[in-house]
Order: structure tokens, then C-alpha cells, then sequence
């Protein structure tokens, strides 16, 4: 079973920058994509940023040129580096891979979160 744990989240002014790290520890019996999700309370979780199995990379509109997702060689470790922090990014973080359950890779494994919360 794999697990996920994110860290590195905490209290900003905006402008500020953070970076978010999400260790997987376990067993997987293929390759696929991982994400970064955003929690904010009393909307849907939205999908932040994605990144592929070959390296490619998406991300939700108000972050592009702001945020950069990557992994580390093994792909056991995803990234989150957020620069130019706004109030609007405020949320809970929540690392997301493949859950493991069908032949389709899925984003239905998700680690606990960690909040990142931005102030004026």
C-alpha cells in the first residue's frame, strides 16, 4: 500500500513563497500521474497542478508562472514551489496518486494535506 504525506505548508504574507513536499512511501504496481489538490472550505477541491508519467506538467489558470510542480528522480517525492503567494491561494494542499484500484491510473490516494494559509 502507498502512502502519502505532504509537509511544508504554513502562515504567508502575500507575496511570499513556500514550497510543499509530498513523500510516498510503499509499494506501486505501475507508473502514473501525481497532482496537487486545493481544500478550501465550502468549495470543490480543485485540481492545481498535474504532472505526467514523461514529465509534463499542468496547472490550473491563476497559478501558471507562479507555482512549479516536479519530482525527484525516483519519483517517490512531489514538489510544490509557489512564489508570488496571493489570498486566494489560502487552502488546504493534498498530495493525490494513483489509488491502485482499476487498470487506469486515477487520483484516488490522497496523503492528509498540509494548509497554507496567505495574509495581506
Amino acid at each position: 500500500q502507498v502512502y502519502l504525506v505532504e509537509s511544508g505548508g504554513g502562515s504567508v504574507e502575500a507575496g511570499g513563497s513556500l514550497m510543499l513536499t509530498c513523500s510516498a512511501s510503499g509499494n506501486s504496481y505501475k507508473s502514473c500521474p501525481m497532482a496537487w489538490y486545493r481544500q478550501v472550505p465550502g468549495k470543490e477541491r480543485e485540481l492545481v497542478a498535474t504532472i505526467d508519467t514523461d514529465g509534463t506538467t499542468t496547472y490550473v489558470d491563476d497559478v501558471k508562472g507562479r507555482f512549479t510542480i516536479f519530482q525527484d528522480n525516483t519519483k517517490d517525492t512531489l514538489y510544490l514551489r509557489m512564489y508570488n503567494l496571493k489570498i486566494e491561494d489560502t487552502g488546504r494542499y493534498v498530495c493525490a496518486a494513483d489509488s491502485n484500484s482499476a487498470l487506469e491510473c486515477d487520483f484516488g490516494l490522497w496523503g492528509p494535506g498540509t494548509q497554507v494559509t496567505v495574509s495581506a
